[in-house]
């Protein structure tokens, strides 16, 4: 097989990047070691910045978007008992939508399908060669059948535990992380959300998130310990420390319902410099993770592939290189901005294992200053948001 772009991974960094590619006339094919079904199905993030609406509505994908997803303007920072709102709208005249990583998927399979593009579920076996030469390849199986795709470029859009990023030859890539000491142990539930926001809330039990899916389901976290046991976390104690570190003197309450879903998601940070190495780019998880607390993760992926779709246009109709020399440090910038929020909001918002009373009252002085200066309140909005895409 021949294309121009070999895009390793079914995930929205990959399918988004192929949507936009096509768009732009540049031939691609994807692979994926997973079933449609599956990627269709894997819930994850759920928060998408104004630049990643406004990019998918451009470019043709916001049908469902603009009629299902949930438009938010703003967020509540709840600490001591009470609530603070702060307001996207009003401070930056930008706000978030709630749309699952899952149903972007989705939209992003229906697009390509009706377009005829190559989307191979359920290969075996990848691997990526030649990458620092003008013609690498990408080898699977298919069927139980070898098979090779040659192209002119590797996107590699395959995650954090993906193939592609372990190929690059060691001494090429450098590594930044942080590993947090909890993790996020998180439920879905069939309860209508008790509020049209999300609420972040700093309690001295732990953090807690509340956040929603839809008008029918609500998506709750509470920190817990890294190597928490989620068998020992039946239904009825996850919602006593729920009522717990959510609710406020105020008399707000939170809906309940039967859990669909728990799962325990580890907390780090990750960033490989440089993001590309010969002929092959790195977009997304592959490249970088962050931790939930500030909602990058998809939005990063999104922002990478905006990127690399402009590069590789430029490359294919133009011959022009630059672009594509310029990738890495482009996306990286963004990168290391989102990092740093993350960790703020997560460093704000987390009681630490060994964290003693002078942290506390440091993380107190911070939300208070932030929920009553408008310009910390300011900053903290035009970060969630998301700063304009490069």
């Amino acid at each position: 097989m021949r294309t121009q772009v070999g895009i390793v991974g079914a995930g929205p960094a990959g399918l988004l990047l192929s949507h936009l590619l096509r768009l732009a006339g540049v031939e691609s094919v994807v692979v994926e070691a997973r079933s449609r079904d599956y990627v269709e199905h894997r819930v994850r993030a759920g928060v998408l910045e104004q630049g990643t609406v406004d990019l998918l509505v451009a470019s043709g994908l916001g049908e469902r978007l603009q009629r299902e997803g949930l438009c938010h303007r703003g967020i509540e920072l709840r600490f001591a008992g009470r609530g603070h709102r702060i307001d996207f709208a009003a401070l930056t005249g930008k706000a978030i939508t709630v749309y699952g990583q899952q149903e972007v998927v989705k939209d992003l399979i229906g697009a390509a399908l009706r377009a005829g593009s190559e989307i191979l579920f359920d290969v075996t076996d990848v691997s990526v060669h030649d990458l620092d030469s003008p013609a690498p390849r990408v080898t699977f199986h298919r069927n139980g059948v070898p098979e090779e795709l040659q192209c002119a470029v590797i996107a590699g859009t395959d995650g954090f535990h993906g193939v592609c990023r372990p190929s690059i030859p060691p001494g090429v890539l450098a590594t930044f992380e942080r590993t947090y000491p909890f993790a996020w142990l998180g439920i879905l539930a069939a309860a209508p959300p008790s509020h049209d926001e999300l609420i972040y809330a700093y309690h001295e039990r732990g953090f807690a998130l509340f956040s929603m899916r839809s008008p029918e389901v609500t998506r709750l976290y509470l920190q817990v310990a890294p190597d928490e046991n989620i068998d020992e976390w039946s239904d009825a104690r996850i919602w006593r420390e729920l009522h717990t570190r959510l609710e406020t003197d105020d008399g707000w309450r939170l809906n309940e319902g039967p859990v669909l879903e728990k799962l325990l998601a580890p907390m780090r940070s990750f960033v490989v410099e440089p993001m590309q190495y010969g002929r092959l780019f790195l977009a997304g998880d592959a490249a970088h993770i962050v931790p939930p607390t500030g909602a990058k993760g998809m939005n990063l992926a999104v922002a990478d592939v905006s990127v690399l779709a402009r590069a590789l246009t430029a490359f294919f109709t133009s011959g022009r290189e630059d672009l594509l020399e310029q990738y890495s440090a482009t996306c990286l910038a963004r990168v290391w901005r989102a990092e740093h929020f993350s960790w703020w909001m997560t460093s704000m918002l987390h009681r630490f294992p060994d964290g003693d009373t002078f942290q506390h009252k440091l993380q107190r002085s911070q939300l208070d200053y932030v929920v009553s200066s408008r310009a910390a309140a300011t900053s903290l909005a035009e970060n969630y948001v998301g700063l304009p895409l490069p």
